[in-house]
């Protein structure tokens, strides 16, 4: 059987340019050519490139194919990595699906997971108190959110908040005093009914400088300097600086 390189290239189910990059990184053989020039492919070239395009169809990418093809040890050493490479992706791809479903039968705002999302709403986040809460469970961790999903299903929007969320960046101090006095008794009370979670700032996903800077920086860019003023107030008073 001799074959042309786009017959070749069409029986395997690939391309031109796949056959030729082949040829170029020296995972293929290059074949003989007739008197006109012409390369003539043969059966063993075919079947080659079925065994790439099958190794390439599991996942491994051509540089580990390359060492591995024809070893079966070291080809076995590389599927195994390759089923752990797929088992994460298939786990990531069952809570998207599990994700998309829970928006399906109750729509919410994407800016946080779900049932978090759903919480911030029922709760009557702002805009900014909402933002401030995707950055920190994004940098925190996602496995800390059932932590705050409780915490703002017993969280209680007050006239204090209202206040809080209308406070101009040049409210003087008597202002500022009395919101911050107003406001901590509330939030002294929900932190002592849930307490710190167990994955902080301190020792976060994104490494604690990284995500110390992050929910800085959010924070500064979400409030005005009379609610950050504010907030240093009540945190004082509940104890937690």
């Amino acid at each position: 059987m001799v074959l042309s390189t786009r017959e070749v290239a069409r029986l395997a189910g690939t391309t031109l340019r796949t056959v030729r990059h082949y040829h170029e990184i020296g995972l293929l053989d290059e074949p003989e050519r007739l008197p006109n020039g012409y390369k003539a492919y043969r059966t063993e070239h075919l079947v080659r490139l079925l065994q790439l395009r099958r190794l390439t169809g599991l996942g491994l990418p051509l540089a580990r194919i390359a060492a591995v093809a024809d070893d079966p040890a070291r080809l076995a050493e590389s599927l195994d990595a390759v089923d752990g490479e797929l088992a994460e992706k298939i786990a990531l791809l069952v809570e998207a699906r599990t994700e998309i479903a829970k928006l399906r039968r109750e729509p919410v705002t994407t800016d946080l997971p779900h049932a978090l999302s759903a919480a911030a709403t029922e709760a009557g986040l702002s805009s900014a108190d909402r933002s401030l809460f995707a950055v920190i469970t994004h940098v925190v961790g996602d496995d800390t959110a059932p932590h705050w999903q409780a915490l703002l299903r017993d969280y209680e929007r007050g006239p204090a908040d209202d206040a809080f969320d209308a406070l101009a960046p040049d409210a003087d101090e008597e202002t500022r005093a009395h919101v911050a006095r107003v406001m901590a008794p509330g939030i002294r009370a929900l932190v002592e009914r849930h307490p710190a979670s167990p994955r902080t700032v301190e020792d976060a996903e994104a490494g604690r400088q990284t995500a110390t800077e992050a929910v800085v920086g959010a924070m500064l860019d979400l409030y005005n300097p009379a609610q950050l003023d504010v907030l240093v107030r009540v945190w004082k008073a509940a104890d937690l600086l």
